[in-house]
């Protein structure tokens, strides 16, 4: 769980107003809803119950009853057994109604002072490193930063990965954002495998990578290109 004020006043509402909440992990849900004074019944929904607890919450919500669902990843439930709910909620005709909320995603892309104007991102990557490394692969021309979730054991292995797939590019390790221990590490991925090997991190990690750069083109091709375009076409500029 993040930060407590970064819920919106409409979560907050939201919460109080629905006929249950339905949360991975109770126990943070019980601490959110104590420090807003939300005293919904809360119900379990987690991986190891979500095949039977999702037909009990689908009945409900067929019946007219309102039901919540709160995501321990945030948004948009990456790794998460709500996405389970939400497409069998789909598949069966409820409506869905997202509530924008808290997102690391986000939160790391404006944090690690690389470009925002493009962005992928691809959540917890494979943890066998052929698979890994297949996906990396895919990103080396891509000029999108990539935005990545990894645990802190195994963030050396990542940042290595990333340095064999895609070269020395700057990169910036988020880590705990919102909390009390918020911290950004950011230089190139060699900087930082000495970092990390130096200064092992704690919590949750949101990695950004910078993507390939994009070459730039001189006035003189620019002027080329502009020619060629124009080469047999309608000269508009007499008419």
């Amino acid at each position: 769980m993040g930060n407590l004020e970064d819920i919106t006043f409409r979560a907050v509402r939201i919460l109080k107003e629905v006929g249950i909440i339905a949360a991975e992990d109770t126990r943070h849900t019980k601490q959110l809803c104590a420090h807003f004074g939300i005293g919904t019944t809360i119900t379990s929904y987690h991986d190891f119950n979500k095949e039977e607890k999702a037909p009990v919450l689908l009945e409900r919500l067929q019946s007219g009853a309102s039901v919540a669902l709160v995501s321990d990843a945030g948004t948009p439930v990456v790794s998460d057994p709500g996405y389970f709910l939400i497409t069998r909620s789909i598949e069966a005709g409820i409506p869905i109604v997202p509530v924008p909320g808290p997102t690391a995603v986000l939160a790391a892309l404006v944090g690690s002072g690389l470009p925002t104007d493009a962005f992928r991102f691809e959540g917890f990557l494979p943890r066998k490193s052929g698979a890994r490394n297949k996906r990396i692969e895919r990103f080396r021309d891509e000029h999108a930063s990539l935005i990545l979730f990894e645990s802190p054991h195994r963030i050396e292995k990542l940042l290595m990965a990333l340095r064999e797939g895609l070269g020395n590019r700057r990169v910036a390790l988020c880590r705990e954002l919102t909390k009390h221990y918020e911290e950004y590490r950011r230089g190139t991925i060699e900087e930082l495998l000495l970092d990390v090997r130096k200064r092992p991190p704690k919590g949750e990690i949101t990695v950004v990578v910078e993507g390939q750069p994009r070459r730039r083109t001189s006035r003189l091709e620019e002027e080329e290109s502009s020619t060629t375009d124009n080469e047999g076409g309608v000269d508009y500029s007499e008419a």
